[in-house]
């Protein structure tokens, strides 16, 4: 499937260009919360293999346990992500924006604690230990532009800003410079009368900066 380059989250919080599979992993958000950060993480099931059920039968407690041997860790886990980008760039969606995903667990950003009450989760499918695609960047880019569009989202940031010391996710090999380039690429294809122009630009700023924490990513 090719890369997703344009996204609508709709008034009930679904991305129609996005593959819906709903997940019972998830509840209401706080009354008052809204989706003002964006956690990139990244999965492989099994661990540094990609494609296959297994990413969505975890979000949707249906996981094959027979499948691979490692699969007797996840007994009992009961996790979501808002979104899954695939190595193609296919976009798989599992919780409605207007709930909360259980996504980054114990967790921090700006002062505030549980990310979950306020952030979309995007997994990338993908390791520590491996680039991650084209692809990926654009429908990421194209998701992320989406989510601005809908709501007064401020920040994007990796697993690990979040959860420091407990996850290491995206990972050195997620190229943040890249994100913020697409990013840019995406939003000059804006109408320049667009209400989110403002935010992208922002926000291509907020990410490029997170470039300086991958080291294999830093310009010489």
């Amino acid at each position: 499937m090719a890369a997703l380059t344009r996204a609508a989250i709709g008034a009930d919080g679904w991305c129609g260009q996005a593959l819906r599979y709903d997940s019972p992993n998830c509840d209401a958000r706080p009354a008052g919360a809204q989706v003002e950060l964006l956690v990139v993480h990244n999965i492989s099931l099994p661990a540094g293999r990609f494609g296959g059920p297994h990413i969505a039968d975890l979000f949707t407690n249906r996981v094959d346990f027979a499948a691979d041997p490692s699969f007797a860790d996840l007994r009992g886990l009961t996790v979501s992500a808002h979104f899954l980008v695939r190595r193609d760039g296919a976009v798989l969606q599992f919780v409605s924006c207007e709930q909360r995903a259980w996504h980054a667990g114990v967790s921090r950003f700006g002062g505030r604690e549980q990310c979950n009450d306020f952030s979309v989760g995007v997994e990338m499918e993908g390791s520590d230990f491996v680039a991650f695609s084209p692809a990926q960047y654009e429908s990421l880019a194209a998701l992320t532009l989406a989510l601005a569009a809908r709501y007064p989202l401020a920040a994007v940031q990796g697993h690990e800003h979040v959860a420091p010391g407990r996850k290491t996710d995206p990972g050195p090999y997620f190229d943040w410079e890249m994100l913020a380039n697409r990013l840019s690429e995406a939003a000059a294809r804006l109408p320049h009368n667009s209400a989110v122009l403002v935010t992208a630009h922002r926000l291509v700023g907020v990410v490029s900066a997170l470039k300086n924490v991958n080291p294999l990513h830093q310009k010489k």
